[in-house]
């Protein structure tokens, strides 16, 4: 073996030895049990708390323990939960398209991050779903699915500022902390860009070849986004231009999107039972890195920043009930997937 095949058997080793420790695999699981079906899961890394959006309640997490710290029903489903840290405030979007406003009405739930009591009940329009904290205008965004809008609340005192015509249905939503709030429009294979100052939508921006956006992440640093969408393509979008960067594979039907500045890699859930994982080459470039087995129906995710930990909501299923769109959920099998690097 003469010395350049030598070097290069070495390289290839160390490459296949570093794509290894870069990887991604369960390692466990947090049970929580119960009936039902689930939607955004939610970590704080600062103040060591999983928030779990799983059918009428959020499961409440310790981060460190892995331990269950207690629950907060909202009545109806659970979906979205924001963290406001500076107000020491919690919202849930709760509520569906179409249900009898009676019984699970459509509403965001203000809660006390440190008690979990429920402060407040905000009235907002149908189908709430996604929800973002801008931490710099002091406002939630609540994200209306089927009426295609934007609900905007005061955080610190619970009132509805304004409502937003998105002219799409939104999906997952992320700010960039400097006074825009992006939010991906599933219909209409858009991302639409909001003023948070002005609260109007500021732009409209094709995700061509991407279709479906769903998942929504961002880098703040170099200013891009990440969409997951429903024909297997993860976009990367420049935050200021709207302009299309990279285009990936991924797997079947994403929901999530995820990025972690300490690690440069990006990350799609899938139906499929799969996580794509996404190394950032440099600021253009992307690529894909593994693809992780998980479960089948393991869309949702959150990570711990500080220990680059992913957390993934699963569950097993049972036949479909007739007129639902969904499999029904066996009893007691809900739990929360842990991911990390070996």
């Amino acid at each position: 073996m003469n010395r350049r095949l030598a070097l290069f058997v070495l390289l290839l080793g160390l490459s296949s030895h570093l794509v290894q420790a870069e990887s991604y695999r369960v390692t466990g699981s947090i049970p929580i049990g119960g009936t039902g079906h689930w939607d955004y899961l939610v970590a704080d890394s600062e103040n060591r708390r999983l928030y779990v959006s799983h059918n009428a309640e959020v499961v409440v997490i310790d981060l460190d323990s892995q331990k269950i710290l207690g629950n907060i029903a909202v009545g109806g489903f659970s979906h979205g939960i924001a963290i406001a840290p500076d107000v020491n405030l919690g919202f849930i979007t709760t509520g569906g398209s179409g249900t009898d406003p009676h019984k699970y009405p459509n509403e965001v739930a203000s809660f006390d991050l440190k008690t979990l009591e429920i402060k407040d009940r905000i009235k907002v329009g149908e189908d709430p779903d996604a929800i973002v904290y801008d931490l710099p205008s002091g406002r939630v965004f609540a994200f209306n699915g089927d009426i295609s809008q934007a609900t905007v609340i005061n955080a610190k005192s619970g009132k509805v500022e304004k409502i937003i015509p998105l002219g799409g249905k939104p999906e997952f939503s992320v700010s960039d902390g400097k006074g825009s709030v992006y939010v991906n429009l599933e219909d209409k294979g858009e991302i639409a860009q909001i003023d948070t100052g002005g609260l109007t939508v500021r732009a409209h921006w094709s995700l061509a070849p991407c279709e479906e956006p769903a998942g929504l992440a961002m880098d703040r640093e170099n200013r891009r986004l990440f969409s997951t969408c429903g024909n297997k393509t993860m976009v990367v979008v420049d935050a200021d231009s709207g302009k299309v960067i990279s285009s990936l594979p991924i797997g079947v039907h994403p929901d999530g999107a995820l990025y972690d500045p300490g690690t440069k890699q990006a990350f799609s859930s899938n139906v499929d039972a799969t996580l794509t994982v996404v190394r950032q080459g440099g600021k253009d470039t992307y690529s894909v890195l593994d693809t992780v087995e998980t479960e089948p129906g393991a869309r949702t995710m959150a990570m711990d920043l500080k220990t680059h930990t992913i957390y993934l909501s699963s569950a097993k299923f049972g036949p479909k009930p007739e007129g639902s769109r969904f499999p029904s959920v066996v009893p007691e099998t809900f739990q929360v997937l842990i991911l990390k690097q070996p």
